[in-house]
Order: structure tokens, then C-alpha cells, then sequence
């Protein structure tokens, strides 16, 4: 049985592979995503990227509904200022991993903080794009232990 795992980025990591490589790396997300996918061959992926935040929220809520088994999100920027998204992510029955690509706690002072976390089952963050690949790693061995 497949497992369905929704990824949902947030403003700016459309621009991953070019935009700070020294904080972000130079690989696309697009293509990190061919290697998520051949790593796991047993997720099916449900991918989307915004930059507005109505659109995430949409998205979270529509792919909630359509049966997806988790969320592995990075919203990004709105990690720290949205509380719509944070909203949208404790109202969905599906467990959620929060992922930063950077280390946010070494960073500003405001990214310290994230209104996602309090309604996440983990946060990853450091770790680059690896990070993704743990959080479904996370997913796979839950649904594991589950009986699934």
C-alpha cells in the first residue's frame, strides 16, 4: 500500500538552487523532489509550492480532504508570521512535520519563533534539503509501527 505524503512549500523556495546557495544550497527543489521520489518508492508525493499565503492554506485544507496520510511543510517566511497557516495546520486531522532548510535558531531573532510548531508532530531544521527525506522517513516508520 502506498503511503500519500503531501509536500507544501512556502514563499521563495520556488527559487531554491539560486537564491543565497550559501544558506540554501544549490539544488532546485524540482529536482530534489526526482531523488525524494526515487528514495521512496513507496510515497506517493502530492507537491505544492506558493508564495501567498491563501494559496497554502487552500492547498492544505484540499489535499487534507483528498486522503493524503501526512504533511511534511516548510511554509518558510510565513513559519513566523502566519497564523492563518497555523490555523489551517490544527485543524487538519493529518499528522504534520515542520521542515526549515536552514537553522532558523541560528539565524535572526524572529525566526526563532514559528506559529506552525505548537501544532506540528516535529520540526526539522538545519539539515538542508535532507531534511525532507527525514521527515518521510519519520512517516514511513510511524505508519510502520501503526500495523499499516
Amino acid at each position: 500500500m502506498l503511503m500519500r505524503l503531501s509536500i507544501i512549500n512556502g514563499p521563495n523556495l520556488n527559487l531554491l538552487g539560486t537564491r543565497e546557495p550559501e544558506i540554501y544550497g544549490t539544488e532546485s527543489f524540482e529536482a530534489f523532489l526526482v531523488q525524494l521520489k526515487e528514495r521512496f518508492p513507496s510515497v506517493a508525493f502530492g507537491y505544492f509550492q506558493s508564495n501567498e499565503e491563501g494559496k497554502i492554506v487552500a492547498a492544505i485544507q484540499e489535499q487534507s480532504q483528498s486522503g493524503t496520510d501526512g504533511f511534511i511543510i516548510n511554509a518558510a517566511a510565513y513559519a513566523h508570521t502566519s497564523i492563518a497557516i497555523a490555523d489551517t495546520v490544527a485543524a487538519i486531522p493529518q499528522p504534520v512535520v515542520e521542515v526549515h532548510i536552514s537553522n532558523v535558531f541560528s539565524r535572526e531573532p524572529f525566526r526563532h519563533h514559528s506559529y506552525l510548531s505548537a501544532h506540528a508532530n516535529g520540526l526539522i531544521a538545519g539539515l538542508g534539503l535532507e531534511g525532507y527525506a527525514l521527515a518521510v522517513r519519520y512517516f514511513l516508520n510511524t505508519f510502520q509501527e501503526q500495523g499499516h
